[in-house]
């Protein structure tokens, strides 16, 4: 996928003229891009194609894709749109890579093992060079016998005229606290940010927000100032800024300034400001944060022009609709704010190529539901025919773009 650096003038008048004389299609069978669904309870990915015109979605030939893992808890798209990762859960504890057909048909290639237990999100660096498996457990500790988790970082391939492109290599471990349940890589710098929902001596819940550096040679992640691993008494403990009692996701804007996490536990958005010059990478929380979601956010996504975002409320079977506000970061929600899902929204995507359909798994009701978002308000309209059946317990969506797209980076 080619990308474009397009100040946000042009980009504006670009989109504009593209919405106003309807040229959206970006390949001749008018598929704009795929979404792909994990089913936690028969390991399969279901795959469909997105019209260009509508955002129905229309099931792939051989879909559901089997994954041989007994409970994928996530999947992740590289940002060539060619390779998706699979992450199996807590009976799997490994990663199956798969290129991308031009049909949008899954081909498996590899699976490797992560460095940890109970594995819970992913994330792939802009570059497209590492990928980032956040898990429950180190080795040694488990559900019975309880401990700190980490982040497994694996080298991805990312010469696309290899043969081997999209292997993972050898994986580094970053050790952190209690339960990371989130990372999200800086589109424009190289900042990383873990969310880890700790609790202390009582039990009460106290999420953390971790920042750290990425060495982009090897992957690494380095804590930056206000971010703390330590040892004690055998165990690694993480501290950071506070994240709420619950937290749940975490997204960072594509302008690389803005970072927010959901907290399930008191149905609120965290919102902060990444500091500049002073302390590179750092975090501040943001004015008038935190601000409220439906009942039990879990998941939260920006769309590509970074104007609007959007969270699934698993309680609520609804998605939150916010404004950001492009000079402070603040989230203000779009018209009637809610919009319907299906039962037990779990994840929420919105697709690369135009960047105005947004997709939503069920867990509950086996469904993707899918809306429309205007690209000048944000609200959401629900899709024709929508929710569309994609198997038992989804677990996650996501999306990638057909073919090229012309990728805007928006400039701070």
């Amino acid at each position: 996928m080619k990308r474009y650096r397009i100040g946000r003038a042009a980009l504006a008048t670009m989109m504009s003229l593209a919405l106003g004389l309807g040229v959206t299609a970006c390949s001749r069978d008018y598929t704009v891009a795929y979404v792909y669904a994990t089913s936690a309870s028969n390991g399969t990915v279901s795959a469909f194609a997105v019209d260009y015109q509508t955002g129905s979605l229309v099931q792939i030939a051989g879909s559901p894709f089997a994954t041989n893992f007994t409970n994928p808890v996530t999947l992740v798209v590289h940002p060539s749109s060619k390779l998706v990762y699979v992450i199996g859960g807590s009976q799997d504890n490994k990663v199956a890579q798969y290129a991308i057909g031009t049909d949008g048909k899954l081909y498996g290639q590899h699976t490797y093992n992560i460095t940890g237990s109970y594995p819970t999100a992913a994330a792939i660096d802009a570059s497209g060079s590492f990928l980032y498996v956040t898990f429950t457990y180190q080795n040694g500790f488990g559900p019975v016998s309880t401990g700190p988790g980490g982040v497994t970082i694996f080298p991805i391939n990312n010469n696309a005229t290899d043969a081997n492109y999209g292997a993972l290599g050898a994986p580094l471990t970053l050790n952190v606290g209690n339960n990371p349940v989130g990372i999200t890589l800086s589109a424009l710098n190289h900042f990383a940010y873990v969310v880890d929902a700790d609790t202390n001596a009582s039990g009460t819940g106290t999420g953390q927000l971790l920042a750290f550096s990425q060495n982009t040679t090897t992957g690494a992640l380095t804590p930056l100032a206000g971010t703390s691993i330590t040892t004690v008494g055998g165990k690694t403990v993480a501290t950071g800024i506070n994240a709420g009692t619950t937290p749940t996701a975490i997204v960072e804007d594509p302008t690389a300034r803005f970072v927010y996490v959901t907290d399930r536990a008191t149905n609120q958005l965290y919102g902060y400001i990444v500091q500049g010059a002073t302390a590179p990478g750092t975090l501040a929380p943001m004015s008038f944060s935190p601000f409220g979601t439906g009942q039990f956010p879990v998941a939260v996504t920006i769309d590509p022009r970074g104007k609007f975002m959007y969270t699934a409320n698993f309680g609520a079977n609804t998605v939150t609709s916010y404004a950001i506000d492009p000079a402070s970061g603040a989230a203000s929600t779009v018209g009637s704010a809610n919009s319907s899902a299906a039962t037990g929204p779990t994840c929420v995507a919105v697709e690369p190529a135009l960047g105005i359909y947004l997709f939503t798994s069920n867990r509950l009701a086996g469904s993707i539901s899918a809306s429309q978002l205007d690209p000048h308000t944000g609200g959401l309209t629900a899709i024709a025919n929508q929710p569309f059946d994609a198997g038992p317990q989804l677990s996650c969506v996501a999306a990638a773009a057909n073919g090229q797209h012309a990728s805007s980076l928006v400039n701070p």
